[in-house]
């Protein structure tokens, strides 16, 4: 649906990448991920037919983007963008119903398949409740929602999304991903989004586009980058870096020397106190009787205990606070 032919982008004088053959397919749903600066929005752009390319071809259905005549592009693909959108005191159906621009006469009047169009967008982003009011009044996860329904509005076959998600909580992002995610199940689009949110997208995207700081790009499911390595090299740096062994990323701090883990009956609880270990500056071993210091975690009736053992002794604590305030109070890192 989407495709490249030795695609290069940048500027001129700067080439952020080249030899860029990609396929975006229908019904998938592709995060575009890598480091700050590497071209994301650049690339995402030039595939939008927003930025010329430096060398190469982008195809939608076998024909250049960039010869397209816009009003044309505009029926096959759509762009949501990072910025916000002021448009004063229009209501939400108003924003909605701009999408149907590329299809409307020079006065912009809407025909009863142009309301059954912008009501079955606003329904697919659960924004229909929204319809009178003001975009003004609306939450960040509420403006977005409206956003990709002015889109869906447009009739697109491709959607590409340049982080969307940049100004929202946690629970509203995986809304938005979500939403997404079935989009492209039930109506078969073919969705890129570029997104600094790499938890999300190793979890929900059906495939990874991996761009490196060298102009590197690398693609593949999500599994398949981090069990390669991949994500680890692209990604490495003195702040942060790719564990295979949880498909997660990991913060870089100071050590406090080495510390064993053992005991609990409940694994989560080990997990967490491995975490609160680790996010004081430990680096944490399974098991026990190898270190200078220990945690045990065991069951005490119907309560969880900690026995923590160092060089002059044991002490038994209730809770995974006491635990943390007093191996900090003896951390000399």
């Amino acid at each position: 649906m989407l495709t490249t032919e030795s695609l290069a982008i940048g500027y001129r004088g700067r080439r952020l990448a080249q030899d860029l053959d990609l396929v975006l397919h229908p019904g998938e749903l592709v995060c575009l991920i890598g480091p700050n600066g590497v071209g994301k929005s650049t690339l995402l752009r030039t595939l939008a037919g927003m930025h010329s390319p430096l060398a190469g071809v982008v195809y939608l259905d076998g024909r250049d983007v960039h010869r397209l005549p816009v009003q044309e592009l505009a029926r096959h693909l759509a762009v949501v963008l990072t910025a916000r959108v002021e448009v004063g005191n229009l209501s939400v159906y108003g924003l909605v119903a701009l999408g149907r621009h590329p299809y409307t006469d020079w006065l912009g009047r809407l025909t009863n398949r142009d309301k059954e169009v912008i009501c079955r967008a606003m329904h697919l982003t659960g924004s229909l409740p929204l319809a009178a009011r003001s975009v003004h009044e609306l939450s960040d996860g509420e403006r977005q929602r409206v956003m990709i329904a002015r889109a869906l509005a447009q009739e697109p076959q491709v959607l590409l999304l340049d982080e969307p998600m940049a100004f929202l909580d946690l629970p509203r992002r995986v809304e938005i991903f979500l939403l997404l995610k079935q989009l492209t199940r039930q109506m078969r689009y073919a969705i890129l989004l570029a997104t600094h949110d790499l938890d999300l997208a190793l979890r929900i995207a059906d495939r990874l586009w991996l761009l490196a700081s060298d102009g590197t790009f690398l693609e593949g499911i999500p599994e398949e980058l981090a069990l390669n390595g991949h994500l680890a090299r692209v990604f490495r740096s003195e702040g942060v870096e790719f564990d295979h062994s949880i498909g997660a990323f990991r913060v870089h701090q100071p050590t406090c020397g080495p510390i064993g883990l053992s005991g609990g009956p409940d694994g989560v609880v080990i997990a967490w106190t491995w975490r609160a270990l680790e996010r004081i500056g430990y680096a944490v071993h399974n098991g026990s009787g190898r270190h200078e210091r220990q945690v045990e975690v065991f069951r005490s009736g119907s309560d969880y205990r900690w026995r923590v053992t160092l060089l002059n002794g044991e002490r038994e604590f209730s809770s995974l606070a006491e635990v943390i305030r007093f191996l900090l109070s003896g951390i000399r890192c």
